[in-house]
């Protein structure tokens, strides 16, 4: 008689028994599909508990089950029996590698919002309370993860249990613990009232903002943000901007690192008068700042800081610093400033940015490091409605026609993508007088992106212009291309053919593109031939049956006694769709 086959919690036992940790990291990437074949009943009885027997294995095995242990839910009956994953995440919840904390909790955090009320209080205070019993930081640690979704759903009673057991997590001596704590508090302020807060926070954020670990007082940072949204701004001038203004002047770089990338959001929330009495002087202090990290995270912040500055105090106090930034000795500042700094045109308008803002970005155009001047490239047109066409041609573009031709191909990329924008602006006479040669360049470039790129260019110019200007511009260079000695020029030929082909009328198609393709379908190089029937392949649903049947289906057939199978394969294809 055959013996029974191993079922797959048997197989899954064997596996993570095995030596080899690939096998059992793959067993543990296939729980959903083991527990889908199992059963909601079976994977409670026997999937659950085996796999809290396996809890002490490599890292990388734990990871991998805290990370499925939170996909688990549907497959073992649904939100009822969710309580039932609680336990092996609890669990992996305390190890004491961070990375499989972390993903338990992100884990613990799907599973506690799909609790029924009913098992609330059961499972989850329970939950709380085991996780902050023990002398060792690890699960005390994670259970701040989990408080922001399990205190809103708790009675008012229960709630005023949890604010003190947050409260102690806040004090504990372990500074693991009051990070972890410290990095919950935004999330928890948001679900308290206004006085609840005066009364048991305020106190906790003030000691936060003034611990002794860096790592701590940072977040204080984001929490001082959060708590601002809760009161009024006179309330903000006494209670939360001295705490900033401090974490500001902290002895720590990262201290005013983090009040520095998150300059933006402390204007938005202290308003405008903290921002002009107090918050100006500080974020001017950031962009001076000793240390390049702080002053690279203030640089990229200086358009949403002057918002709510006036005009002149942006020109006496942040221009000048942005002239000094500018030409930083840390090239990271530079890259910083410069994905912000064209945005200050907006605010400031045309004058100032002609007479203070234009020769920071020339300097920054041509900037030794390749991401500014990539930045600058990439926000050209947040200036070019705001200087004008005059400005634009006297000084921007000399400097463009030269990044036209940089040895970075991502900057020649980059200008590309921005040209049909300069081109609307300019109008055709302006751009066939400075640009329109520049253009025909870049179709011949040594890149093949940027042969590529320079094809979807083509196609939105002509749509900018015309089919006209498409004749007399853009024509003449694909036909020189077309007879280009090497193959890969001429396939962008055909390439800029099917790009063009959709935006052009039928005439122009049949008149001036079709007569190319035709006799690129002789070519010696199979690759042409193969990219010819494709081009077909796209030109035939855009012009009349007529000139289907007597030019493009002769071609068509001479392709497809072609010697190589591959441009037979295309050929047919082509041909199904002439008779379509």
């Amino acid at each position: 008689m055959e013996k029974n086959k191993a079922g797959p919690v048997e197989i899954l036992i064997g596996e993570l028994k095995n030596d080899d940790i690939q096998l059992r990291l793959n067993s543990i990437r296939n729980l959903s599909t083991i527990a889908r074949a199992l059963g909601p009943e079976r994977s409670q009885k026997e999937l659950i508990p085996f796999l809290k027997d396996i809890l002490e294995d490599e890292d990388e095995v734990l990871l991998a089950l805290a990370e499925e242990l939170g996909k688990l839910v549907e497959h073992i009956g649904g939100k009822q029996y969710a309580y039932l994953l609680l336990g092996p995440l609890e669990i992996l919840a305390r190890v004491e590698e961070t990375v499989v904390r972390e993903k338990a909790v992100e884990s613990l955090c799907i599973i506690v919002v799909m609790i029924p009320d009913e098992q609330f209080e059961e499972h989850l205070i329970g939950l709380v309370k085991r996780l902050i019993v023990g002398e060792w930081f690890t699960p005390k640690a994670s259970c701040c993860g989990i408080f922001h979704l399990i205190y809103p759903r708790a009675s008012s009673a229960v709630q005023t249990e949890l604010r003190a057991i947050y409260k102690t997590l806040c004090e504990e001596e372990t500074p693991m613990v009051r990070r972890a704590a410290c990095a919950q508090l935004k999330k928890i302020v948001p679900l308290l009232d206004s006085e609840i807060i005066k009364k048991e926070i305020l106190d906790t954020f003030r000691t936060f903002a003034k611990d002794e670990q860096d790592s701590v007082r940072l977040l204080a940072v984001e929490n001082g943000i959060a708590l601002a949204t809760k009161f009024t701004e006179e309330e903000n001038q006494t209670i939360i901007k001295p705490v900033l203004l401090a974490c500001a002047g902290d002895r720590s770089w990262k201290v005013r690192y983090m009040v520095a990338g998150h300059f933006c959001e402390l204007v938005d929330a202290l308003g405008k008068e903290i921002t002009q009495a107090d918050l100006l002087p500080v974020f001017v202090k950031l962009l001076k700042d000793s240390e390049p990290e702080v002053r690279t995270a203030a640089s990229s912040k200086a358009s949403g800081v002057t918002k709510l500055i006036p005009i002149e105090l942006v020109v006496k106090y942040i221009i000048p610093c942005i002239k000094t930034l500018a030409v930083d000795e840390s090239p990271h500042v530079r890259t910083a400033l410069a994905s912000d700094v064209m945005n200050l045109a907006s605010v400031v308008g045309k004058t100032i940015t002609a007479e203070h803002l234009l020769e920071i970005f020339l300097q920054l155009l041509k900037d030794e490091i390749t991401d500014v001047r990539l930045n600058i490239i990439a926000k050209l047109n947040q200036v070019t409605p705001v200087l004008g066409i005059e400005h634009i041609a006297q000084h921007l573009l000399p400097a463009i026609v030269e990044l036209a031709e940089d040895r970075q191909w991502r900057v020649r990329l980059s200008i590309i993508e921005y040209i049909p924008q300069l081109a609307e602006q300019l109008g055709v006479d302006f751009f066939n007088e400075k640009l329109a040669a520049l253009c025909m360049t870049f179709i011949g470039d040594c890149v093949y992106s940027i042969r590529q790129s320079a094809t979807k260019n083509l196609k939105r110019l002509t749509e900018v212009f015309g089919d006209i200007w498409f004749k007399s511009h853009i024509l003449p260079k694909v036909i020189e291309l077309s007879k280009h000695s090497n193959y890969l020029y001429r396939m962008t030929t055909l390439f800029s053919i099917n790009t063009l082909s959709t935006t052009l009328s039928a005439e122009l198609i049949v008149n001036c593109l079709l007569p190319i393709v035709i006799e690129l379908s002789a070519d010696r190089i199979p690759n042409i031939r193969l990219n010819v029937a494709k081009t077909f392949q796209v030109i035939i649903p855009l012009v009349d049956a007529t000139v289907v049947e007597t030019k493009i289906k002769p071609s068509l057939s001479k392709l497809l006694e072609d010697k190589d199978r591959d441009v037979k394969y295309f050929s047919n294809i082509a041909i199904q769709s002439c008779n379509q």
